[in-house]
């Protein structure tokens, strides 16, 4: 395994790895806690959004030509519908906003400072768009939930030492299906949220 390198990709730049990009959600989101069985299908349409705004961020980590790793981000505005309207709901302006999608790395490539490389390059392109506010979410699961293995560390500590901060009254729900699952079922997704200059 060699070292792996960064590249940062925008808008229409990400088409190129369409197909890389969505097999690794595929495989990362199948483990705990999203256990989600995703297809070719869906990822291709979903990742269409971040193609489309010129004002998205992929940062893309590759060792060699194989893709490992990823990380989105776009304006909040421009996000998908279900990430808009618990900020709709509570009277936030979007147009402040930038917004994490996923972070994604295969297992080997983990702990080596690549998930704070990915907070850091979508902070500085927020503050490039000059957007005051970052914010994600992440699926809650039972701190008993039957597929949670024995070994498994929550990021909360770490987003916490970047300067996130849960926000309750900020929650989605989104539908999909569980590994082994024989229908979808509807996840609550939790926002955290942090002020750039607050940094």
């Amino acid at each position: 395994m060699s070292e792996p390198t960064v590249e940062l990709l925008r808008g229409a730049d990400i088409a190129r790895h369409l197909d890389a990009l969505a097999q690794l959600r595929i495989t990362v989101f199948r483990e705990f806690p999203y256990l989600y069985e995703g297809s070719a299908e869906y990822e291709t349409r979903y990742l269409q959004t971040y193609i489309d705004s010129p004002s998205s961020l992929v940062v893309l980590v590759r060792d060699g030509d194989r893709a490992v790793g990823a990380s989105t981000s776009l304006p909040l505005a421009e996000a998908h519908q279900e990430m808009r309207d618990p900020f709709l709901a509570a009277g936030l302006p979007l147009e402040q906003y930038h917004y994490f999608g996923e972070s994604l790395l295969l297992r080997p490539y983990r702990g080596r400072g690549l998930g704070l490389r990915f907070f850091e390059e979508r902070e500085a392109h927020a503050r490039e768009l000059g957007l005051p506010w970052t914010t994600f979410c992440a699926v809650e699961r039972p701190g008993g939930h039957p597929s949670r293995p024995p070994d498994y560390v929550p990021n909360d500590a770490f987003w916490g030492r970047r300067g996130y901060v849960r926000e309750p009254a900020l929650q989605c729900r989104l539908i999909w299906p569980d590994v082994g699952a024989a229908s979808p079922s509807e996840k609550t997704l939790g926002f955290w949220r942090k002020r750039l200059d607050a940094a």
